[in-house]
């Protein structure tokens, strides 16, 4: 593989970590040490030549797909920033009260969410996403109610015109969204149109919109525009956003929420 358009020439080992990207959406620094026997140093210089010429793009840990219109697979998008995801989601379910309406969206972040969600009591969440409506029926003193619409094998998520009908029946306390990316102007983005507006309905029908975002998807790119940063009552996320980022918030009284990792 050469990279024609971009000038690069890949040696074998970068190829490959282009092709393992490919197949799995992403790929941890020490895995790829090990794998190819060399040191992070030096797989750390072939991903930052990569990332130059536009065939990949970092991430905390390591390597994913570089694209604006292809998100990265569900599977490893479950297991990319962990620890991260789960302090958010910790972060999120301090501000939900017991006793709420809660609409919580399709997302791995939005996962963690729903599993610090376990020790609410009362809630009822209306969600699209089959994964999450399996982690809250654990917790027997909520009510979760599933909008109908196709099932997509990827990553158990609903979406359709039904769903969005269906979520327009309802008037919640809180909308929780995650997002692919957050554009330095304040829009927030996605890959899949129809995800999207399901999003939007959510934003539409919910009292007080939670968007839960690590902070990869600061300054990333993808191709669908869901909305903007205005339109969201409280940013969470694990690391500070850019200044730019941050001065949007402020424009618009959007609260942030930074969660710390324990000391």
């Amino acid at each position: 593989m050469t990279a024609a358009k971009t000038g690069l020439k890949l040696n074998k080992r970068q190829t490959q970590i282009v092709d393992m990207v490919q197949q799995q959406g992403f790929a941890a620094v020490e895995e790829l040490a090990q794998g190819f026997d060399v040191t992070p140093q030096t797989i750390r210089r072939d991903i930052n030549e990569l990332c130059t010429h536009g065939h990949v793009r970092r991430f905390h840990g390591g390597v994913g797909i570089a694209s604006s219109v292809e998100n990265v697979a569900y599977d490893a998008r479950r297991v990319l920033l962990l620890e991260e995801k789960q302090r958010i989601g910790r972060e999120v379910a301090r501000h939900i009260p017991n006793q709420a309406s809660v609409f919580i969206d399709i997302g791995t972040t939005t996962e963690e969410v729903a599993r610090a969600l376990l020790d609410h009591e009362g809630l009822r969440v209306i969600t699209n996403d089959l994964n999450i409506a399996t982690i809250l029926s654990g917790n027997p003193t909520c009510e979760v109610i599933i909008a109908g619409g196709v099932v997509r094998s990827r990553d158990r998520g609903i979406t359709g015109e039904a769903t969005i009908d269906f979520i327009r029946q309802f008037k919640v306390d809180f909308g929780i969204i995650s997002v692919s990316a957050i554009d330095s102007d304040g829009a927030l983005l996605d890959f899949d149109y129809h995800e999207v507006r399901v999003a939007q309905a959510i934003i539409e029908n919910s009292r007080k919109v939670f968007l839960a975002a690590d902070h990869s998807k600061f300054g990333r790119n993808a191709v669908v525009r869901l909305g903007h940063l205005s339109q969201i009552h409280a940013l969470f996320s694990d690391q500070q956003p850019s200044e730019e980022i941050v001065g949007t918030l402020a424009e618009h009284n959007v609260t942030l929420h930074v969660a710390e990792p324990k000391a």
